[in-house]
């Protein structure tokens, strides 16, 4: 059984209000009556309309001047005003220009009304046919929008663990990178986006590794300084690898595959950048990935309790990392136990 549209007449007369919903009888419409205009708006506001019924004549507010409060609210309803005044050209003009659909005179006429009403609920139907049609296609465009981001975050969660199939350093170190990365940029009152572009881009900042040979990436001890001089190659190798890529992750990737092992006091490389000329998220991935670099268990090392590694943080700020970003990630330690707790090998 198709449903009725909600329709709402305005008259003061309560012998008029009878008369339409006499009239509309059989007309596909469900109609709630006000003899009180203020007291019809507060019902249209919350309850929505479909159809509207408004009298010219009405002691506590003008029929135009009801129109224009609906419109204020329901743009698209189809309105029509009932008045005894037909041949006043100036009042259909001012009231077509407040938001009357339709007019009809009085005394109504039953054929009359019948064909208008229906001629307006057809109008409203086919409305609603479009919002309905309009919302769907939204919601499919939507879930495709969902698979095809869904997938390319598949695509960079396995591109940035390629580079662990060369370097000792494990999945959960990435991951937890990522964690500290958005989290950073979270407390730095950075966008939704920055955060949700940093949390995939983090985990590509060691991809260039893939192009360092194995006899100096595995090396079980340290490295001579040629040795360290080719390592530090991964930075632009990374770079390369991405900068060309259309995606926004891939290019910020890019950015921190290149900048991520910069210094704040101008030591780092592969540019020796200094303070805000290093990019922003390279700063937040550097330490990000030094914290959890000495946190974490290498051939080489043994992993460092958690509060020789905050007290690292604090004595590199200004040094090696930006204090600004340093004094945030020492401000939510709690959040920074909870990510290596819960995303520890």
């Amino acid at each position: 059984m198709p449903v009725k549209l909600k329709t709402v007449s305005v008259d003061d007369n309560e012998v008029n209000l009878m008369l339409v919903e006499t009239m509309s009888k059989n007309l596909d419409v469900d109609i709630t009556s006000f003899s009180n205009p203020l007291a019809a708006l507060k019902h249209i506001e919350s309850s929505g309309a479909d159809l509207v019924f408004v009298d010219y004549m009405m002691p506590e507010m003008h029929g135009v001047d009801f129109i224009k409060r609906v419109r204020a609210f329901c743009p698209d309803v189809p309105i029509i005003m009932i008045t005894a005044v037909a041949d006043d050209n100036a009042l259909k003009l001012s009231a077509i220009e407040a938001g009357a659909t339709e007019f009809l005179n009085k005394p109504l006429n039953p054929a009359e009304f019948r064909a208008r009403v229906a001629n307006m609920a057809s109008l409203r139907k086919a409305q609603l046919m479009l919002k309905d049609r309009a919302l769907l296609l939204e919601d499919e465009v939507d879930k495709a929008v969902r698979i095809i981001r869904d997938r390319e975050h598949e695509a960079l969660s396995v591109l940035g663990r390629a580079a662990e199939y060369k370097d000792p350093e494990t999945g959960a170190h990435i991951s937890r990178v990522a964690h500290y990365s958005r989290l950073i940029t979270e407390k730095l009152g950075e966008s939704e986006e920055s955060r949700d572009l940093i949390f995939y881009a983090a985990p590509l900042h060691d991809i260039g590794k893939i192009g360092i040979p194995d006899s100096i990436l595995t090396k079980n001890g340290p490295l001579t300084e040629e040795e360290f001089e080719i390592m530090k190659t991964h930075t632009i190798k990374g770079c390369e690898m991405l900068k060309d890529a259309r995606s926004h992750y891939l290019k910020a990737g890019s950015v921190i595959a290149l900048s991520h092992h910069e210094r704040f006091d101008g030591t780092g490389y592969p540019y020796g950048l200094k303070g805000a000329d290093i990019p922003l998220f390279g700063r937040i991935v550097a330490l990000a990935d030094v914290f959890d670099a000495v946190m974490s268990k290498r051939p080489y090392k043994e992993p460092w309790p958690m509060e020789k590694a905050l007290e690292l943080i604090y004595e590199q700020r200004g040094l090696h990392f930006d204090p600004d970003i340093a004094d945030v990630f020492l401000k939510n330690t709690d959040e920074v136990r909870k990510i290596h707790r819960d995303y520890s090998d």
